[in-house]
């Protein structure tokens, strides 16, 4: 692939070289690791044998074979990743479920765990559409993640996510259990084509709401389209341009148009993750019992008692069971 770089018409198709330099990185990246961990192991044998001549204890030992097994261990856990659309961008939405104001609350705090996840892992986060809640928190809210395998990483987070605590907004001090369901898009680029008709397109616009100044409420700067063959629609508010927000709309179009096709894919071949992928109101797949100081994950049986680095972002040990269980099924 690095050989057809340096043909002299390489860069007459921009896209093309553009697509064929991400691979080059993601190749380079795999072989990287593959490459890091197998020097860990040559190292890890040189170890053993001094530790047979008497030369290193065996708790030295020991500890270099642990990281050893960590770092294969997470070489697997990253070879799942093998679907075309695991290596894209996603689009996170979270909605407020039953439980009011608390909902609302939740879903806020589940919007600022994974923007502190995305931070430590060095994905970048556009809030593309909110609606607040009437009291506190949210109702609603869409976050584009950009990073190499953003979707990969964080397609298990979909369905819905159960919070039991005592509510602050509760007079009596009861505790109270509330619900919103987080959903989880590829987000398409130049790599995946999606055609989609401007006929069979709707659209809207609206002041966008939110921060903003004077221009946000001067300018129906937000749109709404809607697919109509599907039905589905996507909002963008993010841009203080309607043109840009009318790009962004159409590639959020495009991108659960994508997954819906996908799912057709994995329903039509009788897979197991077909059923997986359909985000369905009422499968919970992780429960957050804050005064009890739990987190499991209902599909993985994964879980902790750090509620409070779970909630500011730490994330992996649920990422990792899910794609090493789904992997397997």
């Amino acid at each position: 692939m690095e050989h057809k770089t340096l043909d002299p018409q390489f860069w007459n198709d921009p896209d093309i070289a553009q697509s064929t330099l991400r691979d080059i990185k993601l190749h380079k990246n795999w072989i990287a690791q593959f490459q890091e961990n197998k020097s860990k192991v040559e190292d890890l044998e040189v170890l053993f044998e001094f530790f047979q001549m008497g030369e290193v204890k065996e708790e030295e030992l020991e500890t270099a074979y642990e990281k050893v097994l960590e770092s294969i261990g997470d070489l697997e856990f990253r070879s799942t990743l093998n679907q075309p659309e695991d290596e894209l961008s996603c689009i996170l939405e979270i909605n407020a479920g039953a439980g009011g104001t608390e909902s609302c609350d939740w879903s806020e705090m589940l919007m600022r765990m994974y923007v502190m996840f995305c931070d430590k892992e060095g994905y970048k986060v556009t809030e593309l559409n909110r609606v607040d809640g009437d009291v506190a928190g949210i109702k609603s809210v869409s976050l584009e993640i950009q990073g190499d395998y953003a979707f990969g990483y964080m397609k298990g987070e979909n369905g819905v996510h159960r919070l039991v605590r005592v509510s602050p907004f509760n007079a009596q001090g009861k505790r109270m259990t509330s619900f919103s369901s987080v959903f989880v898009h590829p987000l398409v680029d130049d790599r995946i084509e999606i055609d989609v008709n401007p006929a069979d397109l709707e659209w809207d616009t609206f002041r966008a709401s939110g921060a903003g100044g004077q221009h946000v409420n001067k300018t129906e700067s937000a749109v709404r389209v809607r697919h109509l063959p599907s039905g589905i629609v996507a909002e963008c508010q993010a841009e203080r341009s309607q043109h840009m927000n009318r790009e962004k709309a159409i590639q959020m179009l495009k991108s659960r148009l994508y997954e819906k096709e996908l799912e057709k894919q994995l329903e039509a071949r009788g897979e197991i993750e077909a059923s997986k992928m359909k985000n369905e109101w009422g499968s919970q797949i992780r429960s957050y019992v804050l005064d009890d100081r739990r987190v499991k994950d209902h599909r993985t049986n994964f879980s902790t008692n750090n509620t409070d680095a779970v909630l500011n972002g730490d994330l992996n040990g649920f990422l990792k069971a899910f794609l090493m269980w789904d992997g397997k099924s």
